[in-house]
């Protein structure tokens, strides 16, 4: 595996970080901006991607460097890590809802974020916090990076020479999930928001990717629209976009939406990745991959700051978790205000970057400095 870093996936991992920070505060006219407002996907499938991406291509050059074993000792070591920042973040998360909702007249913050579960039941709340089952609003990512980077040290050694087999085994259990209505138990009886046995495919095809992109590839010198793969992609994207804005109008939806269509493609699950979701945001990338190729673009001011929170996404993200009720807090006491809305958005949005910025000076500021040769 080669040492080059594409800086693209920081860049995407970064917007991906601030679509869900705007995304999660109620009412952020912001949010109409994200890419869940253009398609069936959101930015989920971008972070679980762009994390089996990421994940694969560190700890691959790890496993091809120092073995299988120092590979999966790492990896064991790195959910270690995030599942004592998801138990941290769970109490800092709860504890702004509690105080933020004794300020706040016009809503019931404690119901937004799914908490009353905890009020209700503190002790098997605790438990299931642990076990990783009581998962409020803002909190079911993390949980699912968790157990997918737990799974990823028995596929790591089969992904990186026969990527096409995992891949196959894996799209047989997303496709076989649903259909068997296999998931994971949550609180109260219920199963988890992101079903891991259907969100794992979309992990191990961002590992696949990255294995790919380590081989070397005849250039593709036909146009892109010559290109039949980017022509159906770019085609079913652009549908995909149709109908979502169509959800704004329902009457001129359900007047142009074909009865057969409708059957076929609703409900939409996010739960289970349904393949309506899968197909778009698979399209999608792909589309952007072509139209967007490394190049310059990455080194303008507004990319470099998201490809720096990109590097730094588990601590922006758990920062934008925070965040998120504090902005909504800020808007209920403005009466929800247009001005304050985005204003909010924008101050969360600033925080997030300082706090990258802050993140990559402190790292620059303890690398060690090799002493010139006399």
């Amino acid at each position: 595996m080669t040492n080059a870093r594409d800086h693209r996936i920081d860049f995407f991992r970064g917007l991906a970080l601030v679509f869900i920070f705007w995304d999660h505060i109620p009412g952020n006219p912001l949010a109409n901006l994200t890419v869940r407002n253009f398609g069936f996907s959101d930015a989920a499938e971008i972070f679980v991607f762009l994390a089996g991406y990421a994940a694969v291509l560190a700890y691959g050059k790890v496993a091809l460097r120092d073995g299988w074993v120092v590979a999966c000792v790492r990896i064991l070591r790195r959910a270690w890590v995030l599942y004592v920042v998801h138990i941290f973040l769970l109490v800092l998360l709860m504890g702004i809802v509690f105080v933020a909702n004794n300020h706040v007249e016009t809503r019931d913050m404690i119901e937004e974020m799914g908490l009353y579960y905890f009020l209700g039941n503190p002790q098997q709340a605790l438990v299931d916090e642990l076990l990783l089952r009581f998962k409020p609003n803002l909190m079911d990512p993390l949980p699912l990076y968790i157990l997918l980077l737990l799974g990823l040290p028995l596929v790591l050694p089969l992904l990186m020479r026969k990527a096409e087999y995992v891949v196959g085994v894996s799209a047989a259990l997303y496709l076989m999930a649903p259909m068997f209505q296999w998931n994971l138990a949550a609180q109260e009886g219920g199963v988890w928001f992101f079903n891991p046995l259907a969100w794992q495919l979309l992990f191990i095809l961002g590992g696949a990717v990255a294995i790919n992109g380590q081989r070397e590839h005849a250039p593709e010198l036909r146009p892109l629209v010559r290109q039949p793969l980017f022509v159906v992609s770019a085609l079913y994207v652009v549908v995909c976009a149709a109908i979502a804005l169509s959800w704004r109008w329902p009457e001129v939806h359900d007047a142009l939406m074909p009865q057969v269509l409708a059957e076929w493609l609703y409900p939409i699950s996010k739960t289970n990745l349904s393949p309506a979701r899968l197909l778009h945001f698979l399209a999608l990338a792909y589309c952007t991959a072509k139209l967007l190729p490394s190049g310059p673009w990455v080194e303008s001011w507004l990319a470099r700051q998201s490809c720096r929170m990109g590097r730094y996404s588990l601590e922006v993200f758990c920062f934008g978790v925070l965040l998120a009720p504090l902005a909504d807090m800020g808007n209920a006491l403005a009466d929800d205000h247009w001005a304050i809305q985005v204003l909010t958005a924008l101050a969360g949005l600033g925080l997030m970057m300082g706090l990258a910025l802050w993140l990559d000076w402190n790292k620059q500021l303890t690398r060690v400095v090799p002493a010139r040769a006399v």
